[in-house]
């Protein structure tokens, strides 16, 4: 439904999610994955380059993989959140590392506020979310309609 503030998506009840960890938390999201099996399961898993392979390896669970996020994974994730195609980011970073490709995780996450995704950064905010009443079923996500926003900036733009 599109009315001139939002445009609203349904997250279905079987939820695409991607996971993504830096280096240095890639223990740790192996560990929550597994930990949360029986739930992930029941969903779509895609994932960054060697995190969604050691998930794959450690779990069992089935991850399709993009690029590492260097590689442009990060992009592939944000372009996916625009194809409507992911509804969901487990994405453990390390906030005490440098990363080279530090502009592209700010753009994902910049994509993923823009379209409204629900993004965990952490095991306690993944643990929240999973567990969440809206894992099981039916979201309706309301996004800005930033087509209006430009239309009103243009056209105040153009009376100046």
């Amino acid at each position: 439904m599109i009315t001139d503030e939002y445009i609203s998506f349904t997250i279905a009840k079987q939820k695409h999610i991607a996971l993504i960890a830096h280096d240095g938390k890639k223990r740790e999201i192996i560990e929550w994955v597994d930990e949360n099996k029986e739930i992930l399961r029941n969903h779509f898993l895609s994932g960054t380059g060697t995190t969604a392979r050691l998930i794959t390896e450690k779990t069992d669970l089935p991850v399709k993989a993009y690029n590492s996020g260097p590689l442009g994974g990060d992009q592939q994730i944000g372009s996916r959140i625009v194809e409507g195609n992911i509804d969901f980011v487990v994405f453990f970073w390390d906030p005490l590392e440098s990363q080279p490709h530090d502009p592209d995780v700010k753009a994902l996450l910049r994509i993923a506020a823009v379209y409204d995704i629900p993004i965990a950064y952490n095991r306690a905010s993944a643990d929240f979310l999973i567990n969440s009443k809206f894992m099981n079923e039916e979201y309706e996500r309301k996004v800005i309609n930033y087509n209006r926003t430009i239309s009103t900036r243009l056209e105040e733009l153009s009376k100046k």
